[in-house]
């Protein structure tokens, strides 16, 4: 299994998901769901560490997602909402 740590930019907090996917996953299929979840729900719950959010799709400005292992600044893929 590859970890991914999908990170919304709210209008005013961040929030942050882990986001377990089978290891042949691509970061880039990873970024196309959580567009096309944004798109279709006007809300929906993130799975945080230590609690789950509901999180108002209109209120996202800023997508990032990353590999969870190591974190590089190279291992990420963000999207403007604006």
């Amino acid at each position: 299994m590859k970890e991914f740590v999908v990170c919304y930019t709210l209008e005013n907090e961040i929030k942050r998901e882990k986001i377990m996917k089978e290891i042949d996953v691509k970061k880039e299929e990873v970024v196309q769901e959580i567009l096309e979840k944004i798109e279709q729900s006007k809300y929906f719950i993130a799975k945080g560490d230590q609690e789950d959010y509901w999180i108002n799709s209109s209120l996202i400005r800023y997508v990032r997602v990353l590999h969870d292992k190591g974190l590089s600044r190279y291992s990420h893929h963000s999207v403007s909402r604006e």
